[in-house]
């Protein structure tokens, strides 16, 4: 082990002295911490006041033997790897203890090697855990709701409805273009409702070959066809009690349609040259940036599914609808890729800001992202300036959209209040000072557009 790493902590639990001895001397060579208990009874004093990465255990012990610790120790919430270690005619008690929650076990007599293999592995299962763990948690953390940029009346209302239906197995269908952020939300409700232990399990339906997709959404046996040379899970039996996210549902051939419908229907798959069904428990979510219903008119898909997978709707708004969102995306992503590019202290200047908020942004929200992060890679200063911008950007952003934007104001909810003031300014030259098709226009209710109206002292 290297010396900058901490040692690793074991406990030995054996009435053999000798093995005790032989162990300590063993394990310590290999840079461990090792104690001793030569019966159950101590071994359990000594976990509970000590914290142990991994104990070895013998079966065949005096006072408390080996399965009898094992069961006591995980009553107590021990936390440590336990290892068994079985002498000739133990083998089967040993497996009936890894069945209650041992690691693995180890046959007497051993080689050296073989108990420092066996703690290597257990040593990278612990890590993996760990890094697994953790991983969750940052998933968890990055689909909060906390952590979904948008403060528009729109957007707020998506979270809401997230709240609402992410704990049921209601079917979601996300509308909304291309990138914006349909995926997002996807996971969000996953990471959110009470299935976020199990998997998410994401396919885009249009990026997999029409011959491939049944087999990769509900799996095969063996034999079923040339290339089938060994039974497979197909997504839904891998997204068992967790969520499923048919992206682009709306690229889904029409057979494949009508075992979908079946699926949600009956909550049960048949595997491609399989004889029975399997029972699933899956939640699916749906998405496409296609108009379903058009599509249902033109006979490209069923009207059933689609009344199916649209129990629950959320439509995204393009990014050029909630223009007031984009400061704080903006800043959101710049944090987020100075972290990821080792770059601190780095500001969108007023001026770049001010082409941020000019352009139409065709590509939603992604294209933003795209934007800030090679504009860090490019910039070599404090301040992001508007030529690490990309070139269309600088070229084709709408004069009528810019805002004044000061040297000495970085307020981010100045920028929002500016651009909406902007904004009902002109819904209602447009209207000719017609308050309620101005209202129409910018989606928001009579009432609240007297309310802005007012607050922001427009007349």
């Amino acid at each position: 082990m290297k010396k900058t790493e901490e040692k690793k902590k074991i406990l030995v639990v054996d009435d053999e002295v000798n093995l005790r001895h032989m162990l300590q001397v063993v394990l310590a060579k290999q840079g461990y911490v090792v104690d001793v208990a030569s019966d159950g009874e101590e071994a359990l004093r000594m976990a509970l006041e000590s914290c142990y990465d991994f104990i070895l255990c013998d079966i065949r012990m005096p006072v408390v033997d080996g399965p009898q610790f094992l069961r006591r120790s995980l009553e107590s919430g021990i936390g440590s790897t336990i290892i068994m270690m079985s002498a000739y005619g133990t083998v089967d008690t040993a497996i009936e203890c890894m069945k209650m929650g041992a690691y693995d076990y180890i046959s007497k007599p051993f080689k050296n090697d073989e108990i420092i293999l066996v703690l290597k592995k257990a040593d990278e299962r612990e890590r993996l855990k760990e890094e697994n763990r953790r991983l969750r948690e940052d998933m968890e953390r990055e689909y909060s709701f906390s952590s979904i940029v948008g403060k528009t009346a729109r957007m707020r209302e998506i979270f809401s409805l997230v709240k609402k239906v992410c704990d049921f197995k209601t079917t979601v269908l996300i509308l909304g273009e291309s990138g914006t952020g349909k995926e997002l939300i996807a996971r969000a409700i996953h990471f959110n409702s009470n299935r976020k232990k199990a998997p998410f399990v994401a396919v885009n339906c249009g990026a997999i070959p029409e011959n491939l997709l049944e087999s990769e959404l509900f799996g095969h046996v063996k034999g079923s066809f040339t290339d089938a040379v060994c039974d497979k899970a197909g997504l839904f039996e891998q997204a068992d009690s967790g969520t499923l996210f048919l992206d682009e549902i709306g690229e889904m051939p029409p057979f494949l349609q009508v075992k979908l419908l079946r699926v949600l229907q009956e909550g049960e798959i048949r595997p491609v040259g399989a004889a029975a069904a399997k029972k699933v428990d899956v939640r699916v979510v749906s998405a496409t940036s296609r108009d379903l219903t058009t599509e249902v008119s033109s006979g490209r898909f069923r009207e059933d599914l689609f009344y199916r997978i649209n129990v629950f709707c959320i439509n995204i708004p393009p990014l050029r609808e909630r223009m007031e969102d984009i400061p704080f995306l903006a800043n959101h992503f710049l944090q987020k890729y100075s972290a990821m590019l080792g770059k601190s202290a780095v500001h969108l200047s007023p001026e770049c800001m001010t082409s941020l908020m000019g352009y139409a942004w065709p590509g939603n929200v992604r294209e933003l992202e795209n934007c800030i992060e090679r504009g860090l890679v490019l910039c070599e200063g404090n301040f992001l300036d508007v030529e690490c911008l990309p070139e269309n950007l600088r070229k084709e952003r709408d004069s009528s959209r810019i805002l004044p934007f000061s040297p000495d104001n970085y307020s981010l909810k100045r920028a929002g209040e500016m651009l909406e003031r902007e904004y009902i300014r002109k819904a209602l030259e447009k209207t000719g000072g017609n308050r309620t098709h101005a209202a129409k226009i910018l989606e928001i209710s009579h009432r609240a557009l007297l309310y802005k109206i007012k607050e922001y002292k427009m007349g």
